[in-house]
C-alpha cells in the first residue's frame, strides 16, 4: 500500500481537510441557530468543493508515487512526468 510519504503533499493534505472540517462544523453552527436553507446549502457547496479538490489532490499523489514507483524515472524523466501531472491534475479540477 502506498503511503503518503512527502511532506508539503502530506501538510497540503491535512491543510485542506481542517478546512473543510471547519466548514463543517460552521454548517453545523448553521442549522443549530436556524440558517436558511438557501445559506446551509451554499455552505455544502463549499464543503463539497474542499473535499472534491482534497480527494483530487489524493489521487494526483497517489498516481504521482505509483508512476514513480514503477518508471524509476532520471532527473529528465521526472520533469516530464512532473508536468503531465500537473496538466492531468488541471484537466481533472475543471471537470469537477
Amino acid at each position: 500500500m502506498t503511503k503518503l510519504m512527502d511532506v508539503a503533499a502530506r501538510t497540503d493534505v491535512l491543510n485542506r481537510l481542517r478546512r473543510a472540517e471547519g466548514q463543517i462544523r460552521g454548517v453545523q453552527r448553521m442549522i443549530e441557530e436556524g440558517e436558511s436553507c438557501l445559506k446551509i446549502g451554499q455552505q455544502f457547496s463549499a464543503v463539497r468543493k474542499a473535499l472534491d479538490s482534497t480527494y483530487l489532490r489524493m489521487t494526483m499523489c497517489f498516481m504521482e508515487q505509483e508512476l514513480d514507483a514503477c518508471m524509476r524515472p532520471d532527473d529528465s524523466q521526472k520533469a516530464g512526468l512532473d508536468l503531465m501531472l500537473k496538466d492531468m491534475e488541471a484537466l481533472l479540477a475543471r471537470m469537477g
